[in-house]
This record gives structure tokens, sequence and C-alpha cells, in this order.
């Protein structure tokens, strides 16, 4: 679907943080980086947890 679109430069990383200004304003874009941060961070701890079980896991078929 989004095979079209090649790697993201700096260009248009600019011009994405300009579009979103405009759209969104500058107060509200404090509140977003928070909420995108937060986000984030729930993925990553998500995928650790997610890894840790996947390893237990193997550990437990391993020792049997």
């Amino acid at each position: 679907m989004f095979a079209f679109i090649g790697p993201v430069g700096w260009n248009e990383l600019v011009v994405i943080l300009v579009i979103v200004l405009v759209i969104f304003g500058p107060r509200r874009l404090p509140e977003l980086a928070e909420a995108m941060g937060k986000s984030i961070r729930k993925f990553k701890e998500a995928s650790r947890d997610v890894e840790e079980e996947i390893t237990t896991a193997v550990k437990k078929e391993e020792t049997k």
C-alpha cells in the first residue's frame, strides 16, 4: 500500500512538522508530544513483556 513512499529525509520531516504545527497550533503541540511519548513508552513496555514471555516459554520447553 505505501510501497511508493521511500525513506523519509530531513526535508520531508520539516514539511511534516510545519503542517502539524499549522493544523494543531503551538498551544496543543506539547500535549500531542506528551501523548505520543506515553504511547511509545507503553508500546515498548508491551513489546518487552511479550519478549520476556516468549523467552521464558522457550526456556521451559528446552528444559523438558
